[in-house]
């Protein structure tokens, strides 16, 4: 299962959305405007940047729309 931190009104964030759920890979989605989210996510990443992708089954912590859709459509 995905780790993907967004605020919803980025259209970066949205482009990975949409690719998720148009190719039915399952995620559970953080907004990054609740605080603890928002800690979670500099504290995995380094940086309160988005989208931000955690693969916790294979630890892969990733930055930048167009590097996560490449990395989705290439594992399923």
């Amino acid at each position: 299962m995905f780790d993907l931190y967004v605020l919803e009104r980025c259209p970066y964030c949205r482009k990975v959305i949409d690719f998720l759920d148009s190719n039915n890979i399952q995620y559970i989605k953080h907004d990054i405007n609740n605080p603890d989210e928002e800690a979670t996510l500099i504290r995995l990443g380094g940086k309160r940047q988005v989208p931000f992708l955690y693969d916790k089954n294979s630890g892969l912590k990733m930055y930048e729309s167009a590097d996560i859709i490449e990395y989705l459509a290439n594992i399923n």
